[in-house]
């Protein structure tokens, strides 16, 4: 008895199970999640029995219980993957994997239930349907629509093999992500001689000799070494970029384009178990591919997907051509023996050495300008011009799980919360995986209200892998991870702004995948806009700003290799549309062959052969992008054009200016999924979005006589 009654007493005590404000995120350990999950889920089956006995076509006996249920496994088993993001350790990462087929056997089970399936169904069909308010009528019919999606309406011996597919697919996703973490942190090269790393600036090389002494040699410097090389972006790109030694440049670039290709982190054989198992999902769904599957709850089909895509394709390529020549000639004139025969190694390098020479910036000189308190600062300033809110330090609010990470209240102009959000900003190659990422933690509900007055607030987590601060020296950012960070700023606004009360369709939820990056892509532009940067382009030692030769200069190089950059994302999106709609897996191609075919078309110098990149390409096999990387580019066109309104009302306007945030900020930021995003756009706009402003802002419109 002793036994079962301690359990239940560390069941009480478990952290993934209190009522909590902010999750405990500095408590919750490994030996936490497998009763806690178990618990949980036991909780939630017999509430969704419950649910199932009383059900009614109504929103109280319908729609509040179900997001109850929603809302709970989203937060707790948030938290937990969140946690393996950020402080990967292999207890966590075993305990996930083993409660995690449980996890989703209750979502199949919810997402399957006929009960609620007809409930919805009644709701549409009633009298009251007409009466309902818009939002309430996209949860309805997204609720139908998933439903079917989730295999509502398969019979028994088909249900049971979806339900397969659907477990087999959620494992091979998280074995995907956690080879290329395993792969990207194998990979190090330790470096003695000084002459092997020339050309590498002072941050990174800082940054290789910290790497060195966490490496166990102590006594490691920038200055004298030793220092240890990785592929994780800061150290991989700044080996490309700069390392004037080409063969450690090439030995560079081959391990990352083929990290988790091999030994028993080769991901190939999960890649086709992912393809095949998506098609058969998709045949039971009664699809002809997966693709069309994943465009039934986007904006666009796969014939406009492609359409964009070529659209942009046939705009992008003599840019990219000429991109290519340019170069060739550059390093001729700079006595490089590569010359004639440039290869992937050599791209960046003498892309970074030609920016230099034709607009005198070296990405390595600005980051002095870019300290990270600044560049938040002038963030949260732009914030406030556009969308009247206040962002306020909130550190000691809410329990962290790192040091480093900073905790914000956001407020409207009469001083009351509205939302608030993690920031978790630096590298960490040990225990955090690469790139950077909005996600929520809790989302605005009024059922969720926390005192039954006002609707429960949203949180966020914002997360990037910028430089760590080296020594006393802030975080000096590079331009790019400036752009990052207002990229997920953008997409915390809108989780964080939104006005929708409805839990469901509330913030980024319910919005169309392929229509999430329209805030995040448009707040990049503001990186270029004068008056954003120069408030943020401090130098971090002298005070002074941004000379404007430099802010010009960096205006013309945004269009620098913009055909070059543009096909690299058509590569991509590409790739995943013809892998997911017309690849037969186990035919007469490999997915390596897929890629070379495709890459013809996009890509002016075509990868190596023993390319292995898909093996490492999380988006669309462990990361919700499948058959929809072309979101990006789709949204882009969305947001370039919802930034030409600025542009068309007058960037130096600032009356202007702030109305137009206002407007932005009433339409896009505050509806959520609770409207269609195109109706969202236009009640922005004025009009559809057309592609125009963004091969303008790209430079790749041909310029008219």
């Amino acid at each position: 008895m002793a036994s079962a009654a301690s359990v239940d007493e560390n069941i009480g005590s478990n952290p993934l199970l209190q009522d909590f404000d902010f999750p405990p995120f500095d408590v919750v350990q490994a030996e936490h999640v497998r009763p806690g999950i178990r618990a949980l889920l036991k909780q939630l089956e017999s509430d969704l029995d419950e649910l199932e006995k009383t059900v009614e076509p109504s929103w109280p006996k319908l729609v509040e219980p179900l997001e109850k249920i929603v809302d709970r496994i989203t937060v707790v088993w948030g938290m937990v993957n969140h946690l393996k993001a950020v402080k990967d350790t292999p207890e966590l990462r075993a305990a996930i994997e083993e409660v995690q087929p449980e996890k989703v056997k209750f979502q199949l089970r919810l997402g399957q239930s006929k009960p609620i399936s007809n409930a919805f169904k009644a709701i549409r069909e009633s009298p009251d349907w007409e009466s309902l308010s818009e939002a309430r009528k996209r949860i309805v019919e997204n609720q139908i629509k998933e439903a079917v999606l989730n295999g509502v309406s398969l019979e028994d011996d088909k249900r049971e093999q979806f339900n397969k597919i659907e477990q087999e697919l959620e494992r091979l996703a998280h074995k995907f992500s956690e080879n290329v973490l395993d792969a990207t942190k194998k990979f190090e090269k330790l470096i003695t001689d000084k002459k092997e790393i020339d050309g590498l600036p002072a941050t990174a090389l800082g940054l290789a000799a910290q790497r060195a002494v966490s490496k166990g040699h102590e006594n490691a410097t920038a200055e004298n070494g030793p220092w240890v090389i990785t592929l994780d972006a800061p150290s991989f790109i700044s080996v490309m970029q700069h390392a004037r030694n080409r063969s450690l440049r090439e030995e560079v670039y081959c391990a990352y384009i083929s990290r988790a290709s091999s030994g028993d982190l080769d991901n190939t054989p999960i890649i086709n178990q992912i393809l095949q198992l998506r098609m058969e999902k998709a045949k039971l769904l009664n699809y002809k591919n997966y693709a069309e599957v994943s465009m039934a709850t986007k904006m666009a089909t796969v014939d406009k997907a492609e359409e964009l895509l070529e659209k942009l394709r046939s705009a992008s390529w003599n840019a990219a051509v000429q991109d290519v020549e340019d170069l060739k000639n550059y390093s001729k004139s700079q006595g490089a023996p590569e010359a004639d025969d440039l290869t992937h190694w050599d791209i960046n390098f003498w892309s970074e050495r030609l920016r230099e020479s034709k607009y005198d910036i070296n990405e390595e000189e600005l980051r002095p300008y870019f300290s990270f308190p600044k560049v938040m600062d002038g963030l949260f300033n732009l914030a406030k011009t556009l969308f009247g809110i206040d962002i306020e330090p909130a550190d000691g609010l809410a329990p962290v799980w790192n040091k480093d990470v900073r905790f914000y209240c956001v407020k409207d102009s009469s001083g009351s919360p509205v939302a608030y959000f993690y920031f978790d900003p630096y590298s960490r190659p040990s225990e955090k995986r690469e790139g950077a990422w909005m996600d929520e933690v809790v989302s605005r509900s009024r059922v969720l209200s926390r005192n039954g007055t006002t609707s429960r607030l949203p949180v966020a987590h914002m997360v990037c892998n910028q430089t760590p601060p080296v020594g006393d020296k802030p975080s000096l950012m590079t331009f790019r991870e400036v752009e990052t960070v207002f990229h997920e700023f953008g997409h915390a606004l809108q989780h964080m702004l939104t006005k929708q009360d409805e839990g469901l369709v509330a913030g980024i939820r319910g919005i169309e995948w392929d229509a999430v990056e329209l805030p995040s892509q448009f707040m990049e532009n503001w990186c270029y806009h004068r008056d954003t940067l120069m408030s943020i382009a401090k130098h971090y030692e002298t005070g002074e700003t941004l000379p404007e030769e430099v802010y010009l200069k960096l205006l013309a190089a945004r269009t620098f290799r913009a055909g070059s950059l543009s096909l690299r994302q058509l590569r991509f999106a590409c790739l995943d549309l013809e892998l997911h709609s017309k690849y037969i897996p186990g035919g007469s191609e490999s997915v390596y062959d897929v890629d070379q075919r495709v890459s013809k078309r996009t890509q002016v110098i075509p990868p190596l052969p023993e390319d292995r990149f898909l093996c490492s390409f999380n988006h669309i096999f462990a990361g919700g992008y499948a058959a929809g990387y072309y979101s990006y580019k789709w949204a882009e066109v969305l947001s370039a054009d919802a930034f030409s309104a600025f542009e068309d009302a007058g960037l130096e306007d600032s009356k202007a200016v702030k109305e137009t945030g206002h407007k932005f900020r009433e339409t896009i930021l505050a509806l959520g999924g609770g409207k269609a995003p195109l109706e969202v756009f236009v009640a922005f706009r004025g009009r559809e979005p057309s592609p125009e402003a963004l091969l303008r802002h790209n430079g790749l419109l041909p310029v008219t006589a």
